[in-house]
């Protein structure tokens, strides 16, 4: 049986989808930081290397096998190699149901703070409020406590909105979405980086932002760090991009769809960075101290550090928070339906379902499972599954995926087909970068990472807890790929 497939209906409203998938809340609190603390300006260096000889290609590759083999990531997998199927279901696995149930229960949390901003109801010790009042952290990870009624209805309302979207389909849900949202988020934040300028103080964390140290290049970390933002905050690895490619017309510019969204998604990361860090240089003049104590990446930027911010801001504070969480929630819808998307698509290719009706069960199911983030050992809990899903599961899915496309499948083949589809031809060059220099930066940056775990536990919690938290919930997504995998398929597997 054969699956008739969704269409983009404008090439602008696949860019948006593309762009809107890798704009995420990473690209706010994550990159500015890591910028800051690995050199300033010097970051650029290894960054645009990296999105250069990294970002680029990948996605050139998982667009590229999306549309010639017009599938899913299980489908376009399957369709190389039969037993490579269980990759393609572990990556929309791992990422559906795993990181995306956190990433909501984040969003709950934002959605939470967007209505706490209105009359800053987290008073004046924000981490307190944050930690204390709000999630009620429990004592350890194994310490699970009761939900927070707060954070489930917050919770719900994000997986209430995804599942609306992406029940509408590929051209009158996710392509009109992001239609919508993603304007709305440049505007909220050019008004966050022209009012974050006009802060006294705004000059000096700018300076720090961007002030090159080019004596931390010869630091090996600066350089894991570049190449880990631009594979991370690409969305690549995850199925995404080869589910979106594969509702392209026959007749695409896969190497310009590339270069525009991945340009755009870059430019905003640098962009951002304006914002929170004219912000920080305020409140580093507010509070007489070195930007040092007050410049910090991940959760603590934006539900401590930013409402510590928008007490201080001498005019308009409720305002200022109410528009910055609104871009957490806008920035991160934009990558839930991207994500849920990599797992129904997969879905609807091998059942055959129709898609509300795969969309309402894997969203029910996905909402019942992220509760385990919304009690009190939540923060635990979502600390230590995003370490494991983002710094081993997405790199050893990014190793593999990379060998079976550009080894198995062949690289020259894949250009071919890009090359025939569209006017923009796509060089030797990628074939080099996808054959020998991908593999290997992500073989060396996997190697890194277990390393650095073995030297240390990670976040100074216990081997067990690692095991059953981190290690189980790899394991765990592995069954279910597994069983995914044995079931039989209900269309024509080799019919493109």
């Amino acid at each position: 049986m054969e699956v008739e497939r969704g269409q983009w209906k404008s090439r602008v409203g696949f860019i948006l989808a593309v762009v809107g998938s890798a704009i995420g809340l990473g690209n706010i609190w994550r990159f500015p930081y890591l910028a800051y603390k690995n050199g300033g300006g010097a970051f650029l260096i290894p960054y645009f290397i990296a999105f250069l000889t990294v970002g680029i290609p990948l996605m050139m590759l998982e667009q590229g096998i999306g549309h010639a083999l017009r599938g899913s990531a299980p489908l376009a997998f399957a369709r190389i190699r039969r037993r490579w199927e269980l990759l393609g279901w572990w990556i929309v696995t791992f990422l559906t149901f795993g990181i995306l149930l956190y990433y909501c229960v984040v969003l709950g949390w934002c959605v939470n703070y967007l209505g706490y901003a209105y009359n800053m109801q987290w008073g004046a010790d924000t981490q307190k409020f944050f930690e204390s009042t709000f999630l009620a952290v429990s004592k350890g990870p194994l310490d699970i406590g009761g939900i927070h009624p707060a954070i489930l209805i917050g919770v719900s309302f994000i997986w209430f909105v995804n599942w609306f979207i992406i029940y509408r389909g590929i051209s009158k849900g996710i392509e009109i979405a992001n239609k919508v949202i993603m304007p709305i988020l440049l505007v909220i934040m050019v008004t966050l980086v022209v009012w974050g300028l006009t802060l006294p103080g705004s000059g000096e964390g700018i300076r720090a932002y961007l002030t090159p140290d080019f004596a931390a290049l010869k630091n090996p970390s600066i350089w894991a760090d570049a190449f880990g933002q631009i594979f991370f905050t690409l969305s690549l690895a995850m199925g995404i991009m080869i589910a979106y490619a594969s509702y392209l017309p026959a007749r695409t510019e896969i190497k310009k769809n590339v270069f525009i969204s991945c340009a755009v998604n870059c430019g905003f990361e640098v962009f951002s960075g304006f914002a929170v860090f004219a912000t920080l240089g305020f409140m580093a003049m507010k509070g007489g101290v070195p930007i040092d104590e007050v410049a910090k990446g991940g959760p603590g930027l934006a539900f401590v550090t930013y409402p510590q911010m928008i007490n201080a801001l001498p005019f308009g504070g409720p305002a200022f928070g109410i528009l910055f969480f609104a871009a957490l929630i806008f920035a991160g819808f934009t990558s839930s339906i991207s994500i849920l998307e990599g797992f129904i698509s997969g879905a609807i290719d091998k059942f055959g379902w129709s898609r509300r009706r795969v969309t309402t069960v894997v969203c029910s199911v996905g909402f019942a499972a992220s509760l385990i983030f919304t009690t009190h050992a939540g923060l635990y809990w979502v600390d230590i599954v995003d370490y494991f899903l983002n710094h081993y599961a997405l790199l050893v899915a990014g190793l593999l995926e990379t060998v079976l496309v550009a080894w198995i499948f062949k690289a020259e083949r894949l250009r071919s087909h890009m090359n025939a589809v569209g006017e923009g031809k796509v060089g030797k060059w990628w074939q080099y970068l996808v054959v020998i220099w991908i593999p290997l930066v992500l073989f060396v940056l996997l190697v890194a990472d277990i390393y650095k775990s073995f030297e240390k536990p990670y976040g100074g919690y216990s081997w067990n807890v690692l095991g059953i938290v981190g290690i189980g919930w790899i394991v765990m997504t592995l069954i279910v790929a597994a069983f995914f995998t044995r079931l039989r398929w209900k269309r024509v597997v080799d019919d493109k």
